[in-house]
């Protein structure tokens, strides 16, 4: 008797994808899957373990973020599921496609600011290299995740550079 997992492959899916494109999409998706774990993590790392001036702010920033990742991180991992696609779900297979690195140390307030900067650019790259492939594949449903995804990316990274100081 087949398992679960040999029927559900077998299963053919209908809509309006060829299975090339899907597989494509979802290559694209899982690397956004990845980046965005890891983004998560970091950023509730810092969350966690910020300290100085900004405490009370920081802290509270980050975890608006944090959660706010953590809620996408699911949808996008079940647009890869309703793709045909097995979802990631380890750090090795996250750090095989993510732009983001791992956080290992502590960094002090202002690097953790800059680095999360950087993290939520490199999820914006990734979802805008995915959106001209969804587009190309006719996927309105990937483009318009890609297309949120974006913009809250692209508000977290302004919010975050708002609150770095440039001195002469």
């Amino acid at each position: 008797m087949p398992n679960k997992i040999e029927i559900e492959r077998t299963t053919p899916i209908n809509i309006g994808i060829s299975e090339k494109d899907r597989k494509a999409v979802c290559k694209g998706l899982n690397k956004l899957l990845a980046d965005s774990y890891l983004l998560y993590l970091k950023t509730q790392n810092y969350h966690w373990n910020v300290t100085g001036k900004m405490f009370q702010s920081l802290h509270t920033l980050f975890e608006e973020q944090y959660l706010e990742q953590a809620a996408a991180i699911d949808v996008v991992a079940e647009r890869i599921r309703a793709l045909g696609e097995y979802a990631p779900g380890s750090f090795a297979a996250f750090s095989k496609v993510s732009s983001i690195k791992e956080e290992t140390a502590i960094p002090y307030a202002d690097d953790m600011i800059h680095n999360l900067v950087q993290g939520n650019e490199a999820v914006v790259t990734t979802a805008r290299e995915i959106v001209a492939l969804a587009n190309e594949c006719e996927d309105d449903v990937t483009t318009d995740l890609m297309i949120e995804r974006m913009q809250i990316h692209e508000k977290n990274a302004w919010m975050l550079r708002s609150l770095i100081t440039h001195q002469s």
